[in-house]
């Protein structure tokens, strides 16, 4: 009952929260402007940018009050995850001033707020030997390296793939069932409820940004959704993973993830900068080969539910 309530909770929070910012946005004009210069800019009108705000919010408050865990992981967890928010709130009101946050404040902050998880215990410490199940423990500096470039990669990827109405919040959504599924199956019960509010946050998000959207998350919401997912499946799916398994979350975040390292193989093979945005991710090659947004949308949550049943059977065997 506690998942079904944690999942009710989140889904009505932020389906009575989202409209209330929505209205705030317009108030307070913290609106994403056209842009016709930039070809990722796919929208026409100003698009109200404060949903990352309420995501952020209703994920924390529906967390403490479903299990009320107030212990220091938890806590840490709260302030790494807040940083990230923070820090994308920033950019998110430097691009509504048609400005641009630089990208060393951002990468150091978010790298912070990577390796603060690290210390709050959430990390890969290795995988079980799936001949003799035997736990092949990993050296420190490779727990460190490979802990802090997945929360960093996936907080990235998932941010990255926010350019078309639904998408990120969508697969995101996907994503999350996934590892709610494989986090229940562990017996790890605060990774389940994380991921089971992540579901209903972003079923809750859906409602208001499938296209045409009312309303946006911006990078606060996409980075802060994307670096739950990092220390969701770190902590769940990650965890006593046997050298098969741990290929589960890889499949769940398959589409983002594989679809921006070849994004960003073409920037360095091209001599661009990593962070510096462009057109290459498949939404949009997609969009330029004449699909529309919703078929888009459509044909890339059918490939990340196909992904998201392999990493379930992944699991399973």
């Amino acid at each position: 009952m506690t998942y079904f309530f944690a999942l009710f909770l989140s889904l009505s929070s932020m389906l009575f929260i989202t409209p209330k910012l929505r209205k705030l946005a317009y108030k307070i004009d913290y609106l994403e402007k056209p842009n016709e210069s930039v070809d990722r800019k796919i929208h026409k009108e100003a698009k109200p940018y404060l949903a990352g705000l309420g995501i952020y919010f209703t994920f924390w408050v529906c967390y403490f009050i479903t299990i009320r865990d107030f212990s220091t992981k938890t806590l840490l967890l709260l302030i790494s995850s807040s940083l990230i928010f923070a820090i994308g709130m920033l950019d998110d009101w430097f691009k509504i001033k048609g400005r641009d946050l630089k990208a060393l404040p951002k990468l150091f902050i978010q790298l912070s707020a990577c390796i603060l998880v690290y210390f709050s215990g959430v990390r890969f410490l290795g995988f079980t030997n799936i001949f003799d199940g035997s736990f092949i423990l990993l050296p420190i500096w490779l727990q460190f390296i490979l802990s802090v470039a997945w929360l960093f990669g996936v907080t990235t990827v998932i941010n990255f793939t926010d350019g078309l109405d639904g998408l990120a919040g969508g697969l995101s959504c996907i994503a999350s069932c996934t590892l709610f599924i494989v986090a229940l199956a562990k017996g790890n019960a605060y990774s389940a409820i994380m991921g089971i509010i992540l579901v209903g946050i972003c079923l809750g998000y859906l409602k208001y940004n499938k296209f045409p959207s009312k309303i946006l998350m911006g990078d606060a919401g996409a980075t802060f959704l994307g670096f739950m997912l990092g220390i969701i499946s770190l902590d769940g799916a990650f965890k006593q993973a046997t050298l098969l398994s741990i290929f589960v979350p890889v499949l769940a975040l398959g589409l983002p993830i594989f679809d921006n390292l070849f994004v960003v193989f073409k920037r360095i093979k091209s001599g661009k900068p990593v962070y510096v945005g462009d057109s290459n991710q498949v939404h949009y090659r997609l969009l330029k080969k004449g699909l529309s947004q919703k078929q888009v949308v459509y044909v890339l949550y059918l490939i990340s539910i196909c992904l998201n049943l392999c990493a379930i059977i992944v699991f399973m065997l």
